[in-house]
Order: structure tokens, then sequence, then C-alpha cells
């Protein structure tokens, strides 16, 4: 844990109270800085796998269409 007392120039005597409040502060903001961390990631992960499953459908799609290109460049070979 950082040391916080630079943040109240006071004296040591009334200094514990205040530095303890400082600090469970810092942590209370580190917490909910880790929760909008995780909520973003998922929020991500959740437009990922719909994309994918998206992407997914489109290729089985696109594998039961016809090849029209391939009537083109039936009689081609490299």
């Amino acid at each position: 844990m950082a040391d916080l007392r630079w943040m109240a120039p006071i004296p040591e005597s009334e200094a514990e109270g205040i530095v303890e409040v400082l600090e469970s502060q810092q942590i209370t903001r580190e917490f909910y800085a880790e929760i909008h961390y995780r909520d973003e990631f998922e929020q991500y992960c959740q437009r990922y796998y719909a994309m994918a499953a998206k992407h997914r459908q489109e290729l089985a799609k696109m594998q039961g269409d016809i090849n029209i290109l391939g009537w083109f460049f039936r009689g081609r070979r490299s």
C-alpha cells in the first residue's frame, strides 16, 4: 500500500485516522476501476462471440451457394 501521509501534513497523532480513510478511499477507487475494466472486457467478449457466430452463419450460407466463379475458371488449370 502506498504511503499517503504526504497528502495530510498534520500532526502524527491525528494523521493515523486520516491516513486510514485515504487508504480505504484508494482501495475503493482501485476496486471500482477493476470492476469497470472487467465489465468492459466482458462486453468486448460478448461482441466478439456474437460476431464470430454471425461469421460462422455467413460462411455456412456461402458454402451452400452456387460457385459462379468456378464456372468461369472451370476449364483452366494452373
